[in-house]
């Protein structure tokens, strides 16, 4: 299978999109804090702590100091981990795949937070669940 001009040129597109929303500049291990922190081209730092990440939950206090950020500063790697995250991803409080962030509820950024939001899920879930989302036009090459 070969890739035409067109997708090559379609998926630079969205590479240079997702560096505009935001890319690693910097990343470090604040041991003090015990946080992982990344400084993006907007200006803005964003820290979390290891344990919250898949690849880094467990790990020795000096695994994460060796940190790696892609060519593209859209990824961070961790080597002596074997570890990857997506910033896009980290920005979006994503830290690790779906199957890893339902296992590790401290690490997911959307569970119910309120009495009311439980609720309000609950209800929904007697009533089949969320209606399915009907796809945009112009997304169905993506």
């Amino acid at each position: 299978m070969s890739v035409t001009d067109r997708e090559l040129e379609r998926a630079a597109a969205r590479m240079q999109r997702k560096r505009d929303a935001g890319h690693a500049l910097s990343a470090r291990y604040d041991r003090w804090r015990r946080r992982v922190v990344v400084r993006l081209n907007t200006g803005i730092e964003v820290a979390f702590p290891p344990e919250l990440a898949e690849g880094l939950a467990g790990a020795s206090s000096e695994d994460p100091a060796e940190i790696e950020i892609g060519p593209s500063g859209l990824g961070l790697h961790w080597p002596t981990l074997d570890a990857d995250l997506h910033v896009p991803a980290l920005l979006r409080g994503v830290l690790g795949s779906r199957s890893w962030m339902a296992a590790h509820p401290g690490a997911a950024s959307d569970r119910s937070r309120s009495p009311a939001k439980a609720k309000a899920a609950r209800e929904n879930g007697r009533k089949g669940g969320r209606p399915r989302r009907d796809r945009v036009a112009g997304e169905a090459g993506r």
